[in-house]
């Protein structure tokens, strides 16, 4: 057991970059890795969250780099990289993080939401992902990427078809990306985790509706952000030879 846990990895002062670190299950990644003792940079559109966030850390707000970016605009995520490389030579371990989700089904929903949900949980993940495993392989590092998915890509709830349709995409991009790392013999490691509710802003504006999601909500105990969080700590940690590929994640009252 001794060697065990001498072998689990040690990220401090390491960098990652979370992105949607604003809230929800961002925010608690972005303190739970700062509480490890690595640097994290994090992204959102606006600002003003983060800097509360920098704020509310104290001292460790230094290990804290925010970063406004726009996940649907590619020349704002590479600038988003540019900033983290400038600052503090690159990334180490990415958590994907960001996503959102319009009830907008396929019979009657707008493109624009079809679009965004698309450009935001498909194609930033791709870049960011391909951003940071440029870093990695530019410093030599076993680096981690860890996309945050949902159950949703899983199985599909009633009237989420696109939005659940980008989840299946990110569980097709993990193994997609499993295999090109182990084809060129890299050390990365690659994580999916899929949750089931969350208690977090996401119920209200996939619902467009506060009481929509204090419903959803209120059923049972649900996971909290800080359960997502203890997860992204416990797979990057592990020994090198370890990957975790998918984490499934339900609150135990979920039936679904």
């Amino acid at each position: 057991m001794k060697q065990a846990i001498d072998e689990l990895i040690d990220w401090r002062d390491r960098v990652a970059l979370v992105t949607g670190g604003s809230s929800g299950i961002g925010r608690a990644v972005v303190s739970t890795l700062i509480e490890t003792g690595m640097r994290v940079a994090t992204c959102a559109r606006r600002l003003e969250p983060l800097q509360s966030l920098q704020a509310d850390l104290g001292e460790l707000g230094e290990r804290m780099l925010p970063v406004e970016a726009d996940l649907s605009r590619e020349e704002s995520i590479l600038a988003m990289f540019t900033h983290i490389r400038e600052h503090w030579g690159g990334v180490d371990v990415l958590v994907n993080n960001a996503g959102l989700g319009h009830k907008a089904p396929l019979i009657s929903g707008s493109t624009e939401e079809w679009r965004e949900m698309l450009d935001v949980n498909v194609l930033a993940l791709c870049i960011c992902t391909r951003e940071a495993i440029a870093d990695m392989r530019r410093s030599n590092v076993a680096g981690h990427v860890v996309h945050i998915s949902s159950i949703a890509g899983h199985r599909v709830p009633r009237g989420s078809g696109v939005y659940s349709a980008t989840k299946y995409a990110v569980r097709s991009l993990t193994e997609s990306l499993r295999q090109e790392l182990r084809e060129i013999g890299s050390p990365i490691r690659i994580t999916a985790i899929s949750p089931g509710f969350v208690e977090t802003e996401f119920a209200a504006r996939y619902h467009k509706s506060e009481q929509a999601a204090r419903k959803t909500y209120g059923r049972y105990k649900v996971l909290q952000p800080g359960d997502i969080a203890a997860a992204v700590r416990y797979v990057i940690g592990q020994p090198a030879h370890v990957q975790v590929h998918d984490i499934l994640m339900r609150p135990t009252e979920q039936t679904s």
